[in-house]
């Protein structure tokens, strides 16, 4: 997993649940990932100002920003990024939050999750993006 040129691969994880925050931690840092945690979307932008990350894991539902909104300034502002978005959430019930994953088109992780579920995803993504 590791970027030859660059050293460890970055991951910038979006998420304001403390449980799901060390369960990433845990698991991507094991893989040999670098790995940046902040609890919204407001905080995720003033890291996106500092570095390049390789991927990013987003909660759609934080509070200040949320995801979706956070998605947008991807968009807007670094659009090669957006291809190495991943959504999550627990909301799959809410119908705006179905359009709007069916809408970006990007790959989706729903909670609770597994260790293993997270890893596949996260691998399948960086293969794309590479």
């Amino acid at each position: 997993m590791k970027n030859p040129g660059n050293g460890l691969k970055r991951i910038l994880v979006v998420e304001d649940e403390p449980a799901i925050c060390e369960i990433c931690l845990k698991v991507l840092n094991g893989e040999g990932f670098k790995v940046d945690v902040v609890g919204n979307g407001k905080l995720a932008e003033g890291k996106l100002k500092e570095r390049k990350y390789d991927l990013i894991y987003i909660d759609i539902r934080t509070p200040i920003m949320n995801g979706k909104e956070l998605y947008q300034y991807i968009v807007d502002n670094m659009p090669k990024m957006a291809s190495g978005v991943i959504f999550t959430t627990g909301d799959m019930m809410a119908r705006d939050t179905q359009v709007f994953i069916e809408q970006t088109g990007r790959p989706f992780i729903p909670k609770p999750f597994t260790p293993g579920e997270l890893r596949n995803i996260v691998r399948e993504t960086l293969r794309k993006v590479e």
